[in-house]
């Protein structure tokens, strides 16, 4: 496994999850709803956010033999771990995680730029991604998109081979 495959595979994400949201912070007044529930909420948030952006982008990198960087694309269909719930959960814990970083910064501007990356990339799976990864994958992607949601988890997960 290749740590400069790892650590480009987070440029994206640092951008996002990191200077955006600092951005959003510094330079917008606060409209802010912060206490000690919403703190600890978001806490809980960024944990699960985070752990599910880490395991899946080990995913695309150790089994799908690429990253989450559209310069870096995966040379696999990955079907495993998370993505036998649901077809996006590395969006889902990007925005997760974004969700986690409202709460602690008790900042309405963040959970707009929350809403707003996770419609972005709604418009992108559903008008790009997903015709892209039917051109690189076949029948398989097919397959998988028929049985597996975009965003909400099933209550158990898929077998698939593809």
């Amino acid at each position: 496994m290749s740590t400069w495959k790892i650590t480009r595979s987070f440029v994206l994400p640092v951008i996002v999850l990191i200077l955006v949201p600092w951005a959003i912070h510094t330079w917008l007044e606060p409209l802010s709803f912060m206490n000690g529930y919403t703190t600890s909420a978001g806490l809980l948030f960024l944990l699960a956010g985070m752990t599910f952006l880490a395991w899946t982008n080990v995913l695309f990198v150790v089994y799908g033999e690429g990253t989450l960087a559209p310069w870096d694309k995966t040379k696999k269909l990955v079907v495993l771990g998370p993505y036998r719930y649901v077809r996006n959960p590395m969006i889902l814990g990007v925005v997760t995680t974004l969700l986690g970083e409202t709460l602690v910064f008790g900042s309405f501007y963040l959970f707009a730029w929350s809403l707003s990356f996770w419609l972005i990339n709604h418009l992108y799976a559903s008008l790009h991604e997903e015709r892209e990864l039917t051109n690189r994958f076949g029948e398989a992607y097919t397959r998988y998109k028929a049985i597996v949601p975009r965003w909400l988890p099933l209550s158990s997960p898929v077998e698939f081979d593809p």
